[in-house]
């Protein structure tokens, strides 16, 4: 076999990398669908827009600051700048049987999504321009070292022993309390909540749920990095969390709301998706049914609380992805078994309950630098340029206003 590769796990990688990837053009027609219709091109956009931008930064010094040679357990050096040695050979740290070069692609299709969730928060009223800065500073100073932290050789929370299959900390942990903190200093929307903000096209939600459950099949199988047994076990696993979320947030809805909205099933299956992700590969499929079921109350009762609260995190970002990483990185810790997968640990119901103070010490953790460093980013924006539109071009709608463009004649 020429440069060390498995070609089955190679092409697995590659597949799942693409999967991925999109699953963010996939965000954007699920977000795009809850906004109004004067805003679905710009929601679309800041989407789009994150794909372009993130995978040049990317390559020319994210995947080194995550993944590069450790520096105190916090983040990685220079040595992949421009992915610089980052070839054919496997890289034994993180990927021993596929090209170096397919690992560090299937991490930069994590690394594109991440911001784009944040979008849910300020779309509608955030300015372009600060919104591109703020994701390329965002990248860099807040997702690549917690990706450090977790997946890098020698990161601190790798070394206490964190288990994070496919992202539940570093993607929907750190993009959900980011999106909080964004929203509290960008404000609200002009007239919430006095007016009616709703969605202007479910069925576009609904077309953008579908790809994304299916992409979530790359962002958790392709983890196992191989075409084997426990990318069978992620795959499975992701599927039946994503199932029990569904059906758990319809009846949710049928019961309180007094009917079962199309909308609130489809966020259910992406509230699901979002809490097996980091216990996808560690976990048996009966394990996924509870963490799926009990998925769709946490996040669910979390937007009763925010709306509750009068707080205009539009696309709820906090309550799906925030709150309902969280459950899955405790939930990691309660049911994780090496008996599916000997690379990982056992949790609290199989008599380790350190594995759950491990998980909720990165909980804690991730959770205080996104609320803290996002905060800082986004007040130290908002002095120096200003995060939102005019109330002139927010009343217009940013698909005129930002970019002289209307979804609809």
């Amino acid at each position: 076999m020429k440069h060390g590769e498995n070609s089955e796990g190679s092409l697995w990688v590659l597949v799942s990398a693409a999967l991925v990837l999109m699953m963010t053009p996939a965000l954007a027609f699920f977000y795009g669908g809850m906004t109004r219709r004067k805003n679905v091109v710009s929601t679309l956009g800041l989407s789009f827009s994150t794909m372009a931008l993130i995978s040049i930064q990317w390559v020319l010094f994210g995947y080194s600051f995550a993944f590069g040679t450790d520096h105190g357990g916090v983040f990685g050096g220079l040595n992949f700048l421009g992915f610089s040695g980052v070839g054919f050979e496997p890289n034994p740290q993180y990927a021993a049987t596929i090209p170096h070069l397919a690992f560090a692609a299937f991490q930069m299709m994590f690394a594109i999504i991440t911001p784009a969730l944040i979008t849910g928060a300020l779309v509608e009223r955030v300015d372009f321009g600060a919104f591109l800065l703020f994701s390329l500073l965002w990248s860099t100073l807040v997702y690549d070292p917690v990706a450090h932290w977790v997946w890098g050789q020698n990161g601190f929370l790798r070394n206490l022993g964190v288990l994070d299959f496919a992202g539940g900390t570093v993607v929907h942990i750190l993009a959900g309390f980011s999106a909080l903190a964004f929203a509290l200093v960008i404000g609200r929307r002009k007239g919430f909540p006095h007016i009616s903000f709703e969605p202007h096209n479910i069925p576009y939600t609904v077309l953008g749920a579908g790809p994304l459950w299916m992409g979530w099949f790359g962002f958790n199988g392709g983890s196992a990095l191989a075409a084997n047994g426990i990318a069978a076990l992620a795959l499975v696993t992701t599927n039946t969390a994503a199932a029990a979320s569904a059906l758990s947030w319809m009846l949710l809805s049928w019961y309180f709301d007094e009917r079962p909205g199309v909308l609130g099933i489809v966020t259910g299956a992406i509230v699901g998706l979002v809490a097996i992700t980091p216990a996808a590969g560690f976990v048996t499929p009966a394990a996924a049914i509870a963490i799926g079921t009990l998925a769709a109350p946490v996040s669910y009762f979390a937007i009763r609380l925010r709306q509750r609260l009068k707080l205009d995190e539009p696309l709820d970002v906090w309550g799906c992805h925030g709150m309902a990483g969280i459950w899955g990185a405790l939930a990691t810790g309660l049911f994780a078994t090496s008996s599916v997968n000997p690379n990982g640990a056992d949790g609290l119901f199989y008599g380790n309950p350190s594995l759950l103070l491990s998980q909720a010490m990165a909980v804690a953790v991730t959770v205080a630098f996104a609320l803290g460093m996002t905060y800082l980013l986004a007040r130290i924006l908002n002095v120096l340029l200003s995060l939102r539109v005019s109330e002139q071009e927010e009343e217009v709608g940013l698909d005129i206003s930002a970019h002289g463009e209307c979804a609809y004649s």
